[in-house]
């Protein structure tokens, strides 16, 4: 059995402290990077004021959702308590303050680097590019920092005062705090951003002719505090909540199914603090290289994995020196570093791939922007089939990672490859936040008047944000999706461990397809991403009628607004998208919690279904909106630089309208899809001992 003190045995609870001591590294490479930005010049008078604004709003939305969830949080908290036991709570508390921690440092981070960035384009695009990133990195290294600190101090503190199986149970409170916080930021901040983003286009782009950004746009302030709050903030807890599970589930799939094994337990964790070095080491490469933006950070990836690679093989060497029997099989060392690969080079493949269905330089965005120049309904329909065969190669990749990984060490072997592939997290959560940092300062030095070759080099580096938020929601999806697939082999094997080997549930755990309990099961789980996407959507729609009807009623208003002797009331947009997003979260955010709990009582089998179907439909549907939505965008970037007659022509006014469709797709109701899936399959985990006796 398991060794009782995991925290004094070596070298097990020694791999645990040097995975913490990595988190402190992380987390002070974290502090080093925000004293250098905050160094950095913020410009003149006029960018600091736009900037002030943009923190002032960003503050004010995030500050109201964490009031309002907190109210939610409490209530799960003493229903955990009493239905479950109150460590778990705790836990629970606690993955949801370390969720929040890091989407709201990352956030005003962010907030604080892109009139920096702006003044640092104006020198140099190269300078910008390293502004805007490690503004970008502290987000990164805080999501994988405090990740595992909060997961290792929590499941060491509960192993010395209940014991191992307890500490390892009371994980998946934690996870719950994590993905709670993780569906209402993804999708408050979702709603937030593209209901500023698409009522800003509809009535200043379309209507009035005006450009990106510009000041003369009631809603342009609302449309940058959005980028914030939906991309950076909603991406930190997004991929907070994965991290965290990845580790969670491992653990747990290590525990139930290798008891004799106690190095299982802790493997995720050095994987975990190995990759923070790694990440590190990216970081250092983007500021010291000068080669092409695009293709430096693209490199900081490879490097970072690089590094994490060479690492693992002597972690992994150490910790299974034997090998470890699963059944009859025996697994070496080996075996173990083989899935730890796999999970690093699906990080590789899915960058590849969402940068070929998003780039303006591939010929998806390319078919799109041609489809532009006869109309907007073609428009759609291209970025429609493009989003649709975007789901293709990752799925096929998914599939085969997870058949190679449960060939090396079976749903251990899985579950080592999720962990391995959201071990690289730090660096890739950096090129996401590096995303909305460039395009405020895009939108500074717009409304700032700043010199063209400055406008110039930011939209330069917009275009590459683009595709890097693109590139790390493919990721985040098919992280999610192979995550999910974990929790649910814990849900079935913590399911056989609760209610014991001779027990009637037990023998019916039976999940074949000629059952007609788990068909109802797939159906009534297939539909779930469906009616919560559709719901997401459509609170997106509401809002952006709201902020369109505000703009207008402004410019009808003060007719000198337009031609630049009135000023815009900036913040009533920015309060109507606020109190619309928070109003607009709680249903769909919920609606997974109900699903799962009225399923457990039509029996295991039914839920079961209900998590497959959930997992199946929600990894196409997110891919097809997000890579789809991308490249709506992407196509309308193009013609902007002059393609298919560039600004102001029919096909620009066609390109616009895609993008307005797709931009609820891809940062709103796509992204939001990865927390709900994994929701319902903790939920299903946590509700296992109340329900099923």
């Amino acid at each position: 059995m398991i060794a009782p003190s995991l925290a004094t045995s070596f070298p097990l609870g020694t791999g645990i402290w040097i995975s913490l001591i990595c988190a402190l590294i992380g987390l002070g490479a974290a502090l080093y990077l925000i004293k250098m930005i905050v160094g950095y010049s913020p410009g003149n008078e006029t960018m600091r004021r736009i900037a002030g604004a943009i923190e002032e709003g960003a503050k004010a939305y995030l500050n109201r959702q964490i009031l309002s969830v907190s109210v939610i949080a409490v209530v799960i908290f003493f229903v955990l308590g009493f239905t479950r036991d109150f460590f778990t709570a705790l836990g629970f508390l606690i993955g949801a303050a370390c969720s929040m921690a890091a989407g709201y440092i990352g956030m005003r981070v962010a907030v604080i680097s892109n009139s920096r960035t702006a003044q640092a384009a104006t020198n140099s695009t190269e300078g910008a590019l390293r502004v805007a990133f490690n503004g970008g990195a502290v987000t990164g290294l805080l999501v994988v920092g405090l990740g595992l600190l909060s997961v290792g101090i929590f499941f060491l503190v509960g192993q010395q005062i209940f014991g191992l199986e307890k500490a390892i149970g009371s994980l998946v409170g934690l996870a719950l705090g994590a993905s709670l916080i993780s569906v209402f930021a993804r999708l408050g901040g979702g709603i937030y951003t593209k209901a500023a983003d698409v009522g800003a286009d509809l009535v200043g782009k379309i209507e009035s002719h005006l450009d990106e950004d510009d000041p003369r746009n009631p809603a342009t302030i609302a449309d940058n505090v959005g980028d914030n709050v939906g991309d950076c903030a909603g991406m930190a807890a997004d991929v907070f909540e994965t991290y965290a599970i990845s580790i969670i589930g491992t653990m747990l799939v290590g525990f139930l199914t290798l008891k004799e094994v106690p190095e299982a337990v802790i493997y995720p964790f050095l994987l975990g603090g190995i990759s923070v070095i790694g990440a590190i080491a990216g970081i250092f490469y983007v500021n010291k290289r000068t080669t092409a933006p695009g293709r430096v950070l693209v490199e900081a990836v490879v490097a970072s994995g690089i590094v994490s690679a060479i690492l693992y093989f002597p972690v992994t060497t150490l910790l299974f020196p034997s090998g470890f029997k699963i059944g009859d099989q025996t697994h070496s060392s080996f075996e173990v570093y083989l899935a730890a690969l796999i999970g690093l080079a699906m990080t590789g493949v899915i960058v590849v791939i969402t940068n070929y269905y998003t780039s303006k330089d591939c010929a998806p965005v390319k078919k799109i922007a041609q489809a532009s120049e006869t109309g907007h309904a073609t428009n759609i329909i291209a970025g429609l089939a493009v989003g649709q065969q975007s789901t293709a190669l990752p799925v096929v990749c998914i599939a085969l990672a997870i058949l190679l990984s449960y060939g090396t060490a079976g749903l251990y072997g899985v579950a080592v490859a999720v962990t391995s592939m959201l071990s690289m997290a730090g660096i890739i959560i950096s090129l996401d936040a590096f995303g909305p940092i460039t395009d405020n300062a895009g939108g500074v030095a717009v409304m700032s008047d700043l010199p063209k070759e400055t406008r110039l080099a930011t939209d330069n580096l917009d275009a590459i944000g683009n595709t890097m938020k693109a590139v790390t929601k493919g990721y985040a999806i098919a992280s999610a999706g192979l995550a999910a697939l974990v929790l649910f082999g814990s849900y079935v094997a913590e399911l056989r461990a609760h209610v014991g080997g001779g027990s009637d549930v037990v023998n019916a755990l039976d999940f074949s397809l000629e059952r007609p309990q788990v068909i109802i099961g797939l159906f009534i789980g297939g539909l779930l991403p469906f009616l919560f996407s559709a719901l997401s959507m459509e609170a997106v729609g509401k809002t952006a009628g709201a902020v369109v009807k505000e703009v207008r009623r402004q410019l009808q208003a003060k007719p000198g607004i337009l031609n630049g002797t009135d000023n815009p009331e900036y913040g009533a947009c920015v309060d109507i998208v606020t109190k619309a997003a928070l109003r607009e979260m709680i249903v769909p955010a919920l609606l997974p919690v109900i699903f799962v709990i009225v399923a457990a009582f039509l029996g295991p089998l039914v839920l079961g279904g209900v998590l497959v179907g959930t997992i199946v439909t929600g990894l196409f549907v997110a891919i097809s909106m997000t890579s789809g939505g991308g490249a709506w965008d992407n196509a309308k970037k193009l013609i902007e630089d002059g393609e298919h007659g560039g600004k102001g022509s029919a096909a620009h006014e066609a390109a616009v309208t895609g993008d307005t469709v797709g931009d609820p797709y891809k940062d709103t109701a796509g992204p939001a899809i990865n927390p709900m899936i994994k929701v319902a399959n903790i939920v299903a985990i946590l509700i296992i001992p109340i329900i099923f006796k």
